[in-house]
């Protein structure tokens, strides 16, 4: 039988409380927008399937992280089994912009030697009356942290699936190049044992046969 999936990313959403993370993924999981979503506590779990070129299948499972500082130590924990990360901040909150930097800065420092793959996210878009922080301020920001950067809006739609879909593509694009690869005991990235058969030169079945493993 045909696997559901060729690779499997592991995603983690970062960013201050109430910037809206949890209104992100339930927009891009199960098309709904629900007003007053209740804080996350810990890490929620969120999964979604996007086909990356024809016959390359996704399975991206997302963290949810709480941005509340008393579950930092939790949050922590889910960074190094990451390989992409959405840095979402709120347009009509400065603060939450200007925690960024922290948050971006956090991982890559607790994920090396390995490194996660972003993407920065100005959210609520569609308030614009109440923006505290601007396009081309976030731009630069992006440009800084050398990763692109999307607005996008939950309560409308407006660009949620590409911000996924962006990060999913840059993290599918360093796969192919090398630039992040498949290892043992790492769940940044798996594959399914179809993909594995195929991207593996013949050999002898072993036991291990038929599980998720490297490429």
């Amino acid at each position: 039988m045909e696997s559901l999936w060729q690779y499997q990313f592991r995603i983690i959403m970062l960013g201050d409380s109430t910037v809206g993370k949890s209104s992100l993924l339930k927009r891009y999981t199960e098309d709904v927008f629900i007003e007053f979503i209740n804080q996350t506590v810990g890490v929620d779990f969120y999964v979604q399937f996007f086909e990356v070129e024809p016959g390359v299948r996704i399975k991206l499972q997302f963290w949810d992280t709480a941005g509340q500082e008393r579950f930092r130590s939790v949050t922590r924990s889910y960074y190094r089994n990451s390989v992409g990360g959405l840095l979402v901040f709120d347009v009509t909150n400065r603060a939450s912009f200007e925690h960024v930097r922290d948050w971006h800065d956090e991982v890559q420092e607790r994920v090396k030697p390995q490194q996660v793959l972003f993407v920065l996210v100005g959210h609520k878009s569609d308030r614009a009356e109440e923006r505290t922080v601007g396009s081309e301020e976030a731009e630069k920001l992006a440009g800084q942290l050398g990763v692109p950067y999307i607005e996008t809006s939950a309560k409308s739609g407006a660009n949620v699936a590409e911000a996924f879909e962006r990060l999913t593509r840059r993290v599918y694009a360093a796969l192919r190049s090398g630039e992040v690869q498949i290892r043992q005991g790492w769940d940044g990235i798996k594959c399914s044992a179809a993909r594995a058969l195929e991207l593996s030169p013949p050999r002898e079945k072993s036991a291990e046969e038929g599980k998720t493993c490297a490429c």
